[in-house]
């Protein structure tokens, strides 16, 4: 019967220390991703050379966007990392609240928007101060499919930060 008691009492300590810094808890155990790996697979990502065939002084940059194949559902619900770069939605003053990761420089905004499944909606409770577009970050986080439609591009997927850091780190 002690033993039972003290079983119980270890696990309602652990629940408890659980709930009181779930997001620390969370941030810290994490799967590292690449945008490849939000590809279907057999999907390739479009060459850069091929950029260079898209006309930059006709429609705008989001009627351009080219088709996603599909999206994965093989992380939804878990923590992960992934790299890339910041394209600003909302801001709470002069911290970033809300917005697009990309995984090149200047997507959406200097070029056609890649897929649906090249983009991630990230939402974050900590305003993030960005040193601005060119800035690479690592976004750690709750990660699942999504469908958000912004001005900018239609968005395969979402993350709710934890963690906002500079890329290297």
């Amino acid at each position: 019967m002690v033993r039972s008691t003290v079983s119980r009492r270890a696990m309602l300590a652990g629940m408890t220390a659980t709930a009181v810094v779930p997001g620390a808890v969370r941030a810290e155990a994490f799967t590292d991703l690449d945008w490849q790996d939000l590809l279907p697979e057999g999907e390739v990502v479009v060459p850069d050379v091929l950029s260079g065939l898209i006309d930059h002084d006709s429609a705008p940059m989001s009627s351009q966007q080219p088709v996603s194949s599909g999206v994965r559902t093989d992380w939804n619900g878990q923590i992960i990392r992934l790299p890339g770069f910041i394209l600003p939605i909302e801001y709470d003053g002069t911290g970033v609240t809300a917005f697009i990761l990309v995984p090149y420089v200047g997507a959406c905004v200097h070029v056609p928007p890649p897929p649906a499944n090249q983009l991630v909606f990230v939402t974050t409770e900590t305003p993030y101060e960005t040193e601005g577009l060119y800035e690479p970050v690592n976004v750690i986080g709750m990660f699942g499919v999504s469908s958000v439609s912004t001005q900018l591009a239609e968005i395969g997927y979402a993350l709710s930060a934890d963690r906002i850091e500079p890329f290297g780190m």
